[in-house]
This record gives structure tokens, C-alpha cells and sequence, in this order.
């Protein structure tokens, strides 16, 4: 029959298509099946401590354990992204969950997990912490600004043309040093010199999860920072000399990092597309690269969200990696996170690292406000040079609603009715932290407004705003300028320009922003450890225009905190360069203040402005020069964390595939609460409690000090001995501290301290205790 005759296509047609839909649907129904058992996905095969001091040696077996999965040498090298083999053992390859699953049995393997997403977390702020450039005397001087150590930071990359990265006065590049300086878009060999003395790039991982091309985005596949992260931390920890930097005006000043003449190690992992973020695969492989070029301290602004996994979890790749620099005597600092001021969401709780929360600092920004009335309110502004110089109208934002029935309070997009609000001031008031100033101005912008007064609990943390002058205010003064809306018949504003004022405000104070302890998964370890400027600091950033080399940008944020400690560290490790990560922490951590420029207790931003407490900044605010001759330091060894991870449930058998090294699991005593932290925390006190600490003198030979008690309300504190006597025999001594509860009911966590004193040395431990004692009812 001929299938193009009109019979055909008549009866015939229909079963044709009959046939055609079973085929169609039988192929669909087979589909999800073929699927789940073919779709690759990125795992992480990670095997420990390696086990061959050859890196090739190393690389060469995990080809062969892939080889022996795939079934070919071709299919291995095909899948295979990262082999890691410098700090640790392991791979990232392609594989389906079925293939994953069978890998996770083979001899070696610790662990096989999917690659995840993580997320990205100056003039005056060295001024105010202490370390002046210009005194003969000081921490700066002293270590002569950090030259020779090597910082690394794993993050979004640098933008090498920044004045912050020129090698003017730098020293020659470490011998020790085996790293390189990665070529890729935009980014050539010139770029690294004697400050940028390496760079790379690992993307690998982010790309499994969000295929892109840089040709849509501001992003370069390089070491080059298309997101102005790296670039802004990268300086603030090390940045050379810059003189009369400034943002557009503001805040104008000499520009340096904490170590200024530190050299730098740029890994990049944070990729600028779409929502962004940082892969397990890639960050693993930038910790292992670090370990081998030979960095001396690590920074790293990224964390994790809440619920956390385990330190022995893939999943927590920051942890993993850190543990393996931390045994090879590399201090990693990294960001306590921005979801304060929230308890309980501290990220980068292992014991070993040290986490840094983020504070304000004495600069200010005040703009006036010129109400109608001639009344002036101030307010806090960074934006410059959209100001029209004229009075317009003024109104609250609930009045132009564009939807009577639903609240405009804090101009959501789209709330404001763009008939009423054309030429006006709008006054936008923000009850929580799911709107803010930038985001509000867009909606003003929008709805055709001139100007914004934001008015929210908290004032730390200017965001710019691109499209119209906007300030930030607190309640009382908002309540003020809508006193003034009711009241008048015709309300009219002024936004003046802003000021750089520095000295005149209050602080340090704990920004609202930055995450709290205790720590959601290991509550004994007191995190954070310490806090440090995060507040509207200027640093370095890449270009709004690629062509250009030089800008400074004002960025809040942990972020930010994380690399002043980073500088710090630098500083203390060219005076003490055989100082252990853990000796490092623990000289910052208690020799740091609690009091602000007024000699009061610090106190918090954020919604109670109570008196910030240990699970807010740890230690206290970071003192350097202090940190830089503690007297007594807390140490801790590899084998003591092992322990503990040991005292929180893992097995004698995966710690020793964790570390490739026989592992005894001890049982003792309170073996979580004995790790031998420069703090003591006690989250489950029943009665009584007895813990121990050693401390090592690290200052004068012979050295007397005695112990001063500040216990926590409703516990006693006893301290056993109360005098510590060092000489050249006894440079370690150990003590006891006995906690007894006088509750009679259940309570929350109470703070006190412990400080050991020689007249000029103050070692304060800060105390964390919480009385969980149950009672009969």
C-alpha cells in the first residue's frame, strides 16, 4: 500500500499514531529509570591522610582505584576533576550514585559525598585596633609588618592591578615557597610579583553544579575576582601602602593590611554567576594546593549554613582541610557567619580554627537630615553625589501605599504607588532583617521617589545605594521625622551630604549582624573565638569598569573581620615563628578586651543592645599587641583533637582512616570538656564538675602567677593550684577548676572568667556554664 494514498492517511493514520503514543509512553516510563542509574554528578572520594610522601605516587592510585570502579584506565581520566595529594588523600570525580555507593566499600575510602554549595560570608579600622604604622615601638614595627610570612586566601580571587598589590619595599619570595602563578582569562604571569606571589583557580567543582560561560557574566576563568570578595578581604589581611584612598571622599586615608608587607597566595573557589558560591570539590583542592605551596596562615571568608555536619563529614570541607593544614602547622582563620543576631548559628565551629566574629569601629558617616520645621536629625549615609541641594516633599511610606490592604511600612518592591510618591523623600520604617536600605531604595527608585530615610533597629552596616541618597536611622530619630509628617501640612526634607568623623562614636560594638554561639554541634568549644572590625570597612575591590585598576568599596560582614585577624596572625608569626596554630588562637584569645573607648563593657548592636558576651565575640575584641606577648599560651596537638573527636563519638577506626595513622581511642573523664581550649565551656552542669588545662610559658623564664576567679552567677569556682611557679624545668603546668551548682532550678547560660596574673600578664579564660540539673517534680 502506498502509505502517501488518501486511504492511508485516513484509518490507517489513526493507528499509527495509536502505536506511536504506546511506544512514546513506554519509552517515558523508562526513562526516570535509565536516568537515575546514568546521571553523573560530582562525588568526592576522600581517603585520609595520604599514605605515599610522593605526590604522583598518590595521584597514580586514585587512577587505579577509578580505573578498577569504571572498568578502564580512558573512562578514569575522563572523570576524574581533582586528585587531592598534597595535605590529604582523595578525589573529586564524575560517577552516578550507584557507582558512588560501590566506591564507598573500596579499602582506603573514608568517605564518598556529593560536591555541595557553599557561600561567601582599610583607613582606620588598624588605627583603632592599635597597630599604627608610624610608632617605633609597636606590634607593626616589631615584626617588620609581617615580611616573609605567606598569607593564603581561598575565596573569589584578586584583582591584581589594585594599587593595595604593588611590591614597592616587598622582600624577595620565600625559598620555600613551590607555588605558581596560574594563567587563565585576563590574568597573565606578570600579574603575580613579590606581594601576589601566587595564584590560582579551581572550578571544577561549581561547574558540575551550574554550567555557565563567563561571556554573560562578570566573571574571568582565572585567578582574576569578578566579585570584588577576594580582592576586599586579600587586601585587608596584607594590602600594601596606599596613600589618600578613599571612597569617592569618604573615609580618605593611608589604605594598608594588617601585614603589609606579608606576601599573598590567591585560591579561587567563589564563583560571581547566578546566585553564586563556593564547591566542596573546590575549596578541598585549594586547602590541599595551599599545604603544598608552603602558606603559613590560611584565611578564609566562606561557611557553611545551619544545621552543620560533622568535622569528620565530606559535606564540612572546611573542617577536613582545615585539619590537615592545622597538623601541618598552618593557621586557618575563617568568619563566624552573618546570621546574627540570631543564638546558636555560629559556622566554623572546629576546635582547631579560629573563628572571628565582627565588630564596628570609631568611624562614622553622620548625614543630617533638614526637616521642613528647620529641625536637623542625623543620620548615617555613604552616598555621595546624587543629592539634589533643594528641599523636596516628604512622606511615610504607608501613606502611598499602592495597595491599601497590604503594608508598605518597609517598601517592599512594588508596594508604593508611584503617582504619590514621584519627587518625594519617602520614610520607610523595617521591623526585621528580611528587607533592607538597599533593596528599599530600589523600590523607591522604582516608584519614582528622590531620596530615602530608612529607619531600623540597628545602624551598623551602611549599604550604598546606586540609584537615589538614602540614610539610615534608628527608631527614635524615625519616629521623630514621622511626628513630623502628622503634624505638618505640607512635610518637606533635605538629605544633606555625609562626613567622615572619626573618634567620636562608641566602640567597639558587636555588629548586629554577626553570627552567635554557643555552637549548635559542639556546644563544650566556645565559638566564636574573637571578634574584629567587620564594620563599613574600605578596602581594595575589583573595578566597576574592567579597564580600570584601582577602587575601594565599603563591605560589612564577618567576611571582613576574618581577614584583620589573618594580618594579625601574620604580625605574631614573624615574632614567634615556632608558635603552633592553637598557641597563636590562644594568645589572641585571652589577651583580648572587653571594654570599648568609653570603658564600658562592649555592648551588641542588633535588636537588645545587651552586653555582648562570650557567644557573641569569644575572648573579646582583638587586642595585637597584647596577642604578640601573652605570657601563658593554651597548646594543643593533633593527637589532643583526635581525642576529642574521639570524646564526641567517632570510632577508633575512622579516625585512623581520618588521620592514616593507629588511632587509640582513650576513655576518660570529661574528655570534651579537657581539650585544652584557651576557654571553658560546660553546657550540661549536673552538680558538680571538675575540668583540666595545661598553659605554657611563653614569657619570663622564671615567672609567678596566680589564678583570679570571676565565677559565673550561682556557680562556685574552685582552682587547683592557685599559683602556677614556671622556671627552665617547669615550662608547662597543668590545673584543675572544680565548677559546683547552687541552683535549685534549671537554668541558661551564665559567664564569668578566669585569669591567671604575674603583675604585668593577664591570661583571661572566658567561662561558659550552663546548669542542667532536673529536678523532681
Amino acid at each position: 500500500m502506498d502509505p502517501k494514498s488518501s486511504k492511508w492517511r485516513g484509518s490507517s493514520k489513526n493507528q499509527f499514531f495509536m502505536i506511536l503514543a504506546i511506544i512514546l509512553l513506554q519509552h517515558q516510563l523508562h526513562i526516570p529509570v535509565i536516568h537515575a542509574e546514568t546521571a553523573k554528578k560530582v562525588h568526592i572520594v576522600y581517603m585520609g591522610e595520604k599514605r605515599h610522601e610522593d605526590p604522583a605516587t598518590t595521584k597514580k592510585t586514585h587512577y587505579e582505584m577509578l580505573s578498577t570502579l569504571l572498568g578502564s584506565k580512558e573512562a578514569a581520566q575522563s572523570s576524574i576533576l581533582y586528585s587531592y595529594r598534597h595535605g590529604f588523600s582523595g578525589f573529586a570525580a564524575r560517577i552516578t550514585e550507584s557507582q558512588a555507593a560501590e566506591i564507598a566499600e573500596f579499602p582506603g575510602v573514608v568517605q564518598v559525598i556529593p560536591n555541595g554549595i557553599h557561600k561567601l560570608h582599610t583607613t582606620r579600622s588598624w588605627e583603632f585596633i592599635g597597630l599604627k604604622h608610624h610608632s617605633p615601638q609597636n606590634l607593626l614595627t616589631q615584626s617588620n609588618m609581617g615580611q616573609g610570612t605567606i598569607i593564603g586566601v581561598i575565596d573569589s580571587g584578586v584583582w591584581p592591578e589594585s594599587k593595595s598589590f604593588h611590591d614597592e619595599g616587598m622582600g624577595p619570595v620565600p625559598s620555600r615557597w613551590k607555588g605558581t602563578c596560574q594563567q587563565g582569562e585576563h590574568f597573565k604571569p606578570y600579574n603575580c610579583n613579590r606581594k601576589i606571589i601566587g595564584a590560582r583557580w579551581f572550578v571544577k567543582g561549581f561547574q558540575d553544579q551550574i554550567h555557565f560561560n563567563t561571556t554573560e557574566s562578570r566573571e574571568f576563568m582565572s585567578p582574576r575576582d569578578g566579585d570584588g570578595h577576594g580582592t576586599h578581604t586579600a587586601s585587608t589581611a596584607a594590602g600594601n601602602f596606599v596613600a589618600k584612598a578613599s571612597y569617592k571622599g569618604l573615609a580618605t586615608g593611608l589604605a594598608r593590611g594588617g601585614a603589609p608587607l606579608a606576601h599573598l597566595a590567591i585560591y579561587k573557589v567563589c564563583w560571581n554567576i547566578e546566585d553564586g558560591g563556593c564547591t566542596d570539590a573546590d575549596i578541598l583542592k585549594a586547602f590541599d594546593k595551599a599545604i603544598h605551596d608552603g602558606v603559613d596562615i590560611l584565611s578564609v571568608s566562606i561557611g557553611n549554613d545551619i544545621p552543620l555536619f560533622s568535622y569528620a563529614d565530606m559535606r564540612n570541607s572546611i573542617a577536613i582541610g582545615s585539619f590537615h593544614a592545622t597538623s601541618k602547622g598552618i593557621t586557618v582563620v575563617c568568619s563566624a557567619g552573618n546570621d546574627g543576631p540570631i543564638s546558636q548559628t555560629v559556622a566554623n565551629t572546629a576546635p582547631w580554627l579560629t573563628t572571628v566574629a565582627a565588630s564596628t569601629i570609631d568611624r562614622a558617616f553622620p548625614t543630617a537630615i533638614i526637616l521642613g520645621n528647620n529641625k536637623t536629625l542625623r543620620g548615617q549615609s555613604i552616598t555621595i553625589g546624587k543629592h539634589t541641594h533643594r528641599f523636596a516633599g516628604l512622606t511615610y511610606s504607608e501613606r502611598i501605599a499602592l495597595d491599601p490592604m497590604v503594608s508598605s511600612q518597609d517598601c517592599q518592591p512594588g508596594s508604593l504607588n508611584p503617582t504619590l510618591a514621584a519627587g518625594k523623600i519617602i520614610l520607610c520604617l523595617s521591623k526585621s532583617d528580611t528587607q533592607d536600605m538597599f533593596s528599599a531604595s530600589g523600590s523607591v527608585f522604582q516608584a519614582g521617589g528622590v531620596g530615602l530615610i530608612y529607619a531600623q533597629f540597628h545602624t551598623d552596616g551602611i549599604e550604598l545605594c546606586e540609584w537615589i541618597p538614602c540614610v539610615k536611622v534608628d527608631y527614635e530619630v524615625g519616629t521623630q521625622i514621622l511626628s513630623y509628617i502628622r503634624q505638618a501640612r505640607s512635610p518637606t526634607a533635605k538629605l544633606s551630604f555625609p562626613k567622615t568623623v572619626v573618634g567620636k562614636r562608641v566602640s567597639p560594638r558587636l555588629a548586629s549582624f554577626s553570627s552567635r554561639g554557643p555552637s549548635s554541634i559542639t556546644p563544650e568549644v566556645l565559638k566564636p573565638d574573637i571578634a574584629a572590625p567587620g564594620v563599613d570597612i574600605l578596602a581594595a575591590y575589583t573595578p566597576a569598569n574592567k579597564d580600570q585598576g584601582d577602587s575601594y568599596e565599603f563591605l560589612s560582614g564577618t567576611s571582613m573581620a576574618c581577614p584583620h585577624v589573618s594580618g594579625i596572625v601574620a604580625l605574631i608569626k614573624s615574632l614567634h615563628p615556632n608558635w603552633s596554630p592553637a598557641a597563636i588562637r590562644s594568645a589572641l584569645v585571652t589577651t583580648a578586651s572587653q571594654t570599648g573607648t568609653d570603658g564600658m563593657k562592649i555592648f551588641e548592636e542588633g535588636s537588645t543592645r545587651k552586653e555582648a558576651d562570650p557567644f557573641d565575640m569569644g575572648g573579646g575584641h582583638v587586642n595585637p599587641e597584647k596577642a604578640a606577648y601573652p605570657g601563658l599560651v593554651y597548646d594543643t596537638t593533633t593527637e589532643e583533637y583526635i581525642q576529642y573527636l574521639c570524646s564526641i563519638g567517632y570510632s577508633s577506626s575512622s579516625i585512623t582512616r581520618l588521620t592514616n595513622t593507629k588511632i587509640n581511642c582513650v576513655k576518660k573523664t570529661n574528655t570534651r570538656l579537657n581539650l585544652n581550649l584557651p576557654s571553658i565551656t560546660i553546657p550540661n552542669l549536673k552538680k558538680k564538675v571538675t575540668v583540666t588545662r595545661k598553659v605554657t610559658n611563653v614569657g619570663n623564664v622564671n615567672s609567678v602567677y596566680k589564678a583570679i576567679v570571676q565565677a559565673p552567677i550561682g556557680i562556685s569556682m574552685a582552682v587547683e593550684p592557685k599559683t602556677l611557679s614556671f622556671n627552665r624545668i617547669n615550662k608547662i603546668l597543668s590545673f584543675r577548676v572544680t565548677f559546683l551548682s547552687s541552683q535549685k532550678v534549671q537554668g541558661e547560660y551564665r559567664f564569668g572568667s578566669l585569669t591567671w596574673t604575674d603583675g604585668e600578664h593577664f591570661v583571661r579564660s572566658p567561662i561558659s556554664v550552663r546548669d542542667r540539673e532536673i529536678l523532681d517534680y
